[in-house]
């Protein structure tokens, strides 16, 4: 297995790499798939996220109404942090699950987590971070997931910055073009790892563009 981690802050196009990364064979394990099942109607995070922001995260359907619980927590630093301290745990429990699954197997995983630099620890000998300018992410959450231009600048400043995130990266995906040009430079990701996980399996990994190894 070699383990490579992939972020971006919301609206750089991280899902469609991740997706694109998916069609070339790898095994991705998705923080924010695993996020939204520990969620469920049932679970001891549902039931803990209710006790703590109240019956009015709970959508008329009975499962988290993600909008209302998002309004609360992206305005109120404290309320993000308690909702962190419940999912954070049960999210780390499974990944580390999922890649326990792949120990073993000469497969690349792709860990891919939204708030890997904000966690401060890098679990993967990459990372490849997705990268594109704050209007261009805001217009596309404005656009394409019909956010307010205020709820998608609340977000962003709840994560990391650009800077912070590619002095971490060993390979920068720049997605402030076009989709064809996003394609080309997933291939040349694509291929990187293959040549940085051929070389660890035969006992030296090559440098990468930056130090986004943790420890």
């Amino acid at each position: 297995m070699f383990v490579v981690g992939l972020t971006g802050g919301i609206g750089s196009g991280k899902s469609t790499v991740s997706a694109w990364l998916a069609e070339r064979g790898a095994v991705i394990v998705d923080a924010d798939a695993i996020t939204r099942a520990v969620q469920e109607p049932g679970t001891e995070v549902f039931q803990a996220i209710v006790e703590r922001f109240g019956p009015e995260v709970v959508a008329a359907d009975g499962s988290l109404d993600r909008k209302a619980l998002a309004a609360i927590v992206f305005s109120d630093p404290e309320a993000l942090a308690a909702l962190n301290a419940i999912v954070h745990p049960a999210v780390g429990a499974e990944v580390a699950r999922r890649l326990q699954e792949e120990a073993g197997t000469d497969h690349v995983v792709v860990l891919d987590v939204p708030l890997m630099v904000e966690s401060g620890r890098v679990p993967a000998e990459r990372l490849i971070v997705v990268d594109c300018p704050e209007d261009v992410a805001v217009r596309r959450l404005v656009g394409q997931r019909g956010f307010s231009e205020e709820d998608a600048q609340a977000r962003m400043a709840a994560q990391a910055s650009r800077e912070e995130r590619r002095a971490r990266a060993d390979l920068v995906i720049d997605n402030a073009g076009s989709l064809e040009d996003l394609r080309s430079q997933v291939d040349a990701a694509w291929a990187w790892v293959q040549e940085a996980a051929a070389a660890a399996s035969a006992g030296s990994v090559p440098g990468g563009a930056g130090d986004g190894r943790g420890t």
